[in-house]
């Protein structure tokens, strides 16, 4: 007996613990009822700018309401706002303006969902910051027999100038409601990435039409051998006997077989068609070197170097670079 007022203070405490407590639904809509009282309920939320301040002339607002309503009850359509029609406050215009106006519509279980994504855009301006406001939007729903007007809320903000009017002191105007001003550098960063990826190209291209190695397809053939060679002998007759001899190994490897004219080689290698002239001087070179030291060939410039850089252009049309 002795434990029953204890037992008793202890069921009072459970019960008032469960009072306190409000048992909120899982499937509870999101969102505050705006219906008039006796009608149905109908959630709203809303989405506002994330920017109270600094907003200037020309400047689009958007704004995302959602509406959910129990079935059969429906959003009236022709209640919308209108878009290109100017908002009234007191009955006086404030130079702002429906945009456009898009509604999207779904359903989740017992509930039609609406989603009323409306932009406006600014047309006014003022030499110091003035208080401005979204309107209230009043909306109709229907169903049952029933039809009601549902009041979605007013956003305010502050409109800025585009030019500050008179001296101002910047450290008395370091208000910490004025948000950021940010610049939209999307523009610029696209600009950047296709800078890069022209110059990513660019110099790709260039190991390409420089490289000496096999870093791509259709690099380290024959003749970029050879060149590579080229560059390491002496301006002396036996450099140039060993060079013009690289460059037989070079054609031969590059046509297959064994080669001694140009018409030959241009045969088996149509692509380097664009050089007959230097592969016939070359042939010429080979004889002058090895079978008969008297007879001419016209260079333009010394023997190995001319050899040199004909190497180089028979590489560039191994590479197909004509």
């Amino acid at each position: 007996m002795t434990n029953l007022p204890r037992l008793f203070a202890t069921l009072v405490f459970i019960a008032s613990l469960c009072l306190a407590a409000p048992v909120i639904a899982k499937d509870r809509p999101i969102g505050e009822n705006l219906s008039p009282e006796g009608y149905p309920p109908v959630y709203v939320h809303t989405i506002n700018p994330n920017r109270e301040v600094g907003l200037h002339v020309g400047d689009v607002l958007q704004r995302i309401v959602i509406l959910r309503m129990q079935k059969p009850y429906k959003l009236l359509q022709t209640s919308l706002p209108l878009a290109n029609t100017q908002k009234l406050r007191q009955n006086k215009k404030q130079g702002i303006e429906v945009h456009s106006v898009r509604l999207e519509q779904d359903e989740d279980g017992d509930y039609n969902v609406y989603t009323l994504d409306i932009t406006y855009q600014i047309f006014t301006n003022n030499v110091v910051a003035k208080p401005a406001a979204l309107p209230p939007e009043f909306v109709k729903v229907g169903g049952n027999g029933k039809i009601f007007q549902v009041r979605i809320p007013s956003w305010s903000f502050r409109i800025s100038p585009l030019a500050v009017f008179g001296n101002v002191k910047i450290e008395t105007d370091m208000s910490p409601y004025r948000g950021p001003l940010l610049l939209d550098s999307a523009s610029h960063r696209y600009t950047l990435w296709s800078l890069l990826g022209v110059l990513g190209l660019s110099l790709v291209g260039l190991l390409y039409i420089l490289g000496g190695r096999r870093w791509l397809p259709r690099m380290g053939g024959p003749f970029a051998r050879a060149m590579r060679e080229l560059r390491k002998l002496p301006a002396d007759d036996a450099g140039l006997q060993r060079g013009v001899t690289r460059m037989h190994q070079a054609f031969n490897a590059s046509g297959g077989g064994s080669v001694f004219t140009a018409d030959e080689f241009i045969a088996r290698r149509p692509g380097f068609e664009p050089i007959r002239d230097d592969i016939a001087r070359f042939f010429q070179l080979s004889r002058t070197v090895f079978f008969d030291p008297k007879a001419k060939v016209e260079l333009p410039q010394a023997p190995l170097e001319w050899l040199r850089q004909f190497c180089r252009r028979c590489r560039d049309c191994e590479r197909g670079l004509k």
